[in-house]
């Protein structure tokens, strides 16, 4: 299974899934490793960042819908300063 799974979700989805209401994380440009000990969706309201993982890399955008699966292991490389509303589960 994917580690990483990407989408677009039109704006009554976001609507309906209430993602407006999630926090907000903002990064400016940088590089570091990261790991999830939990799944976490985002939506990616500005930036551009490239996810380098095992399974390839990632270039993930402004508009993405994002699903990032616990176990995962990573560096994100962000080109863009990011801005992302985010929701663990």
């Amino acid at each position: 299974m994917a580690k990483i799974v990407l989408e677009r979700l039109a704006k009554d989805e976001i609507a309906k899934r209430k993602i407006e209401s999630w926090p907000i994380w903002e990064k400016e440009v940088s590089k570091f490793d990261w790991y999830y000990d939990s799944d976490e969706e985002c939506y990616i309201l500005d930036g551009e960042v490239v996810v380098k993982t095992d399974e390839g890399d990632y270039t993930i955008k402004a508009g993405d819908f994002v699903t990032f699966k616990k176990g995962l292991k990573c560096v994100w490389d962000i080109k863009k300063g990011i801005r992302k509303h985010y929701n663990f589960r």
